[in-house]
């Protein structure tokens, strides 16, 4: 549903974004992540024919992004992180001027959203003017206005930002939806837990370009290594466990405490016990720590 090869842009003598490629299949999610600057914003605006690639080529829904720019716009949904609300309007007033423009007639925009309003937790809200909204809502009534016209593609730039935690679960709640339901979404976003929890995918810019991309599961396996187990015990720890064949970066958290690496844990686990065990120490816990997209981000960042 959108794929990118080698897309590049440049602004007279600064170049935003080059030799870009992705792909991302009809019915999912991938989450572009970078610091600021980076290139998500100029990547975004590129799929959604707002700007034109200065090299490369990119398709959206089966169009090509410069030679069927319409087609690409009427296709998908879009918000930018700053949607560019009409303050003077009111909610209503506004998706209708922006439905109109995709030629959707008055009553399906009232009916549509109407129910938006209300999925969003803002019933009774429409006719308040946008300048009477709270930062949070205003972003709510971008992704409603993005939303209206039911598109195939989603392309959201940080659409919980300024949210208070309630709207922005709403957000993701109906971000879930909208991926199962087979649309196609790219989220540019800063919230590390956020794009974990929606994405099937994760990709990471780093001065206008991608460095890696793939799972979250698959770049926690490449990037940070076997996952850390961690037992505690009941009483000190000395170094014997060490010679247990099979774990490897053993190292003390606590005195009754140490956290290690094995690649066969069905294996290692069950003999350290034994191991302790023999020692008369008591297990008061063993489990894995756990690995976040955070330690991957920070990790690919920092190279």
């Amino acid at each position: 549903m959108i794929e990118a090869d080698n897309l590049g842009k440049t602004f007279e003598d600064f170049t935003a974004v080059h030799d870009l490629s992705l792909n991302v299949p009809d019915g999912q999610l991938l989450a572009l992540l970078g610091p600021n600057g980076a290139g998500k914003t100029t990547t975004v605006r590129m799929l959604g024919a707002i700007l034109k690639p200065t090299q490369g080529r990119a398709r959206v829904n089966g169009y090509d992004v410069v030679t069927q720019a319409n087609q690409v716009r009427r296709s998908i949904g879009m918000l930018t992180e700053q949607p560019g609300l009409y303050l003077r309007m009111s909610g209503m007033e506004y998706l209708l001027f922006y439905g109109r423009l995709y030629g959707l007639p008055d009553d399906l925009i009232r009916r549509r959203g109407g129910e938006l309003f209300a999925r969003f937790s803002m019933a009774g809200e429409a006719t308040r003017r946008l300048g009477q909204y709270s930062k949070g809502m205003r972003q709510k009534v971008g992704l409603i206005r993005s939303m209206l016209h039911d598109p195939t593609v989603l392309l959201l730039d940080e659409p919980t930002s300024a949210m208070d935690p309630e709207s922005a679960k709403l957000v993701r709640d109906a971000i879930r939806e909208l991926r199962d339901d087979r649309r196609t979404i790219v989220l540019c976003t800063h919230n590390l837990a956020e794009a974990e929890s929606l994405a099937d995918s994760i990709a990471i810019i780093k001065k206008g370009t991608i460095v890696v991309q793939d799972s979250t599961a698959v770049l926690k396996k490449q990037l940070l290594g076997q996952p850390q187990l961690e037992v505690r015990v009941d009483q000190v720890l000395n170094g014997e466990v060490k010679e247990i064949e099979g774990l490897v970066t053993v190292e003390w958290v606590r005195e009754d405490t140490i956290r290690y690496r094995t690649a066969n844990p069905d294996a290692t686990n069950p003999a350290l016990v034994r191991c302790l065990d023999s020692l008369g120490l008591g297990v008061i816990s063993l489990h894995e720590v756990p690995q976040s997209l955070e330690d991957v981000y920070l990790q690919v960042i920092a190279e």
